[in-house]
């Protein structure tokens, strides 16, 4: 998932790095590259307390929904992409119905594109979860 994230700076030389999906979720660095490394390990850090206490991982929104938002206001905004998979939970196999036309698709897909989808289940779950995101950015635009 790329978590969006707010680069500020009143040197130009150290920067604060505020996660706006991820409540409490910040860090810092002597340089904008190290702030963003630092913010991924804070985002890491953030994703297992939630995992551990059973919460859900926040989705990540677009930029242009944070952008009004006044305590971002002068901020460069980036992103850090962060692997969610460990903190969603055991696997569970499930028994699902699916078209024969759309299964031979999926599976096409994920043959054709081991980078994006690492087998059909992964592929299937990710779908999901991107739909179920998107369905939430439109039911709730302002978070």
């Amino acid at each position: 998932m790329r978590f969006p994230v707010a680069l500020h700076t009143d040197d130009g030389k150290s920067y604060g790095v505020t996660v706006p999906d991820i409540p409490g979720c910040f860090s810092a660095g002597d340089s904008e590259d190290e702030a963003l490394d630092n913010a991924k390990e804070a985002i890491l850090g953030h994703l297992e307390v939630l995992a551990e206490l059973g919460n859900d991982i926040p989705s990540a929104r677009p930029i242009a929904q944070h952008r009004s938002n006044a305590d971002y206001e002068g901020a460069v905004w980036g992103f850090v992409e962060v692997d969610i998979t460990p903190f969603l939970g055991k696997a569970e196999k499930i028994n699902i119905t699916v078209p024969s036309l759309v299964l031979r698709q999926i599976d096409r897909y994920v043959q054709d594109h081991p980078e994006a989808a690492r087998s059909r289940s992964a592929f299937l779950t990710e779908a999901a979860l991107e739909h179920m995101r998107k369905a939430h950015q439109v039911e709730s635009p302002s978070g």
